[in-house]
């Protein structure tokens, strides 16, 4: 049996998994049918008092030289700097596999490109879905469709916080804090709760659904921290929750992409995905709907994808399997002012307000609570709903509502 060397950029919570995984993990080798052990970890830190302690080194050079190594494993995170060090490992011929989905997002089509040139992998099951199965899936078992739409709710900390607003009624400063202790969120969580790290991971299934690079700086991205639980209270009135949805979907050769909050009837199956857990709602135009559901985020979940990719790879070690993503010099994304929607609208309820909505927008059924009333407007482009809307008076609250 061959020996897959592997070494691990980055010591955190991933790659610690991933280190565990594989060492623990017996019938890894047997499923890879090649041993698969760990060489090197690289990290600034001191970890010489752990029981592999002599596996740390802090010169990725040694990696690099070393024609033993054949997968590089980096689970660094951001860009710099793990993508002079990606880079150089494709270069030199290693496979490499990542979690790190803001460098997938920025250059991923780059990236593959440089494995195709060099009949090696870049691999990144983990970037997107945690512990979910979906770049392959997508890549390989919905290789015979075309892919019409991508709903998903992926990412865990803002579900978390939305489910303890929806089922517990606590503000969302006080479910954000409760996140924050149950280690659920970092200190600064604003890469969640913003809607950032949504948006690269939209950004990475939209490049390969549609098969061109989407720059996920084009993608209109809302978060969270506008909802309040009166909107949750509006939303149940409507026999519905607020998740915030990350949205691909086909429009000729354009597409549109967005990431924000959205009123989901509780019909809808990603209504009921709760608490961490992630769901990604597929449609093909031969499978027809499919759903991939799990736990998008956390140590071992996001650590059994990544020694997936291993695994992969050392069944393929002698070639590349190809995914489309191509740089194109064309944008691709349709501005979302231009893309038809319904809104949600929840506003002060002064004497005139339904007269002045009705004559915005028609005949609406309106909720009344307190001093606040809340209506849903017909389906309209983006920006000219938002110019109507802006023209009523006070306005507390816009989420736009997920038609089925």
């Amino acid at each position: 049996m061959i020996t897959i060397k592997i070494a691990i950029i980055g010591y955190g919570t991933v790659g610690s998994g991933v280190y565990e995984v594989v060492a623990g993990n017996r019938n890894i080798s047997a499923r890879a049918g090649q041993e698969i052990t760990v060489k090197y970890i690289l990290d600034i830190r001191d970890f010489s008092s752990l029981p592999h302690g002599n596996l740390f080194i802090n010169d990725f050079s040694v990696i690099i030289s070393d024609p033993e190594i054949s997968v590089v494993v980096e689970t660094m995170g951001g860009v710099d700097p793990a993508y002079e060090y990606t880079k150089s490992a494709l270069m030199a011929g290693k496979h490499v596999v990542t979690s790190n989905k803001e460098l997938v997002a920025t250059h991923g089509a780059e990236l593959l490109g440089i494995a195709k040139q060099m009949n090696i992998n870049y691999m990144f099951e983990a970037s997107v879905g945690g512990g979910i199965p979906i770049i392959r899936p997508l890549s390989q078992c919905l290789a015979a469709n075309e892919i019409h739409e991508i709903l998903g709710i992926l990412n865990g900390t803002t579900n978390y916080i939305l489910t303890q607003m929806i089922q517990n009624g606590v503000s969302f400063e006080r479910a954000l804090a409760d996140a924050q202790e149950k280690g659920y969120a970092e200190r600064n969580p604003d890469a969640d709760i913003l809607g950032y790290d949504a948006c690269r991971k939209i950004a990475i299934l939209s490049s390969l659904a549609c098969g061109k690079h989407i720059d996920y700086s084009l993608i209109h991205t809302e978060g969270i921290t506008k909802i309040t639980l009166a909107d949750v209270e509006f939303a149940s009135k409507m026999n519905a929750v607020i998740k915030l949805i990350a949205l691909f979907k086909k429009e000729g050769d354009r597409v549109i992409a967005r990431v924000s909050p959205m009123i989901v009837s509780r019909e809808h199956p990603l209504a009921t995905v709760e608490d961490v857990f992630n769901g990604i709602f597929v449609k093909g135009d031969a499978i027809g709907d499919v759903m991939f559901y799990g736990r998008g985020a956390g140590k071992f979940p996001t650590a059994s994808a990544v020694v997936a990719d291993v695994i992969d790879i050392a069944r393929n070690i002698d070639r590349n399997k190809p995914l489309i993503w191509r740089v194109s010099d064309k944008n691709p994304v349709i501005c979302y002012k231009d893309i038809e929607v319904v809104y949600y609208v929840r506003m002060a309820n002064s004497p005139d307000a339904i007269a002045n909505i009705t004559a915005a927008f028609g005949e609406r059924e309106f909720m009344v609570n307190s001093d606040e009333i809340a209506f849903t407007t017909p389906r309209g482009k983006d920006g000219e709903l938002m110019s109507e809307i802006g023209r009523l008076g006070q306005i507390y609250s816009t989420i736009r509502v997920l038609e089925e």
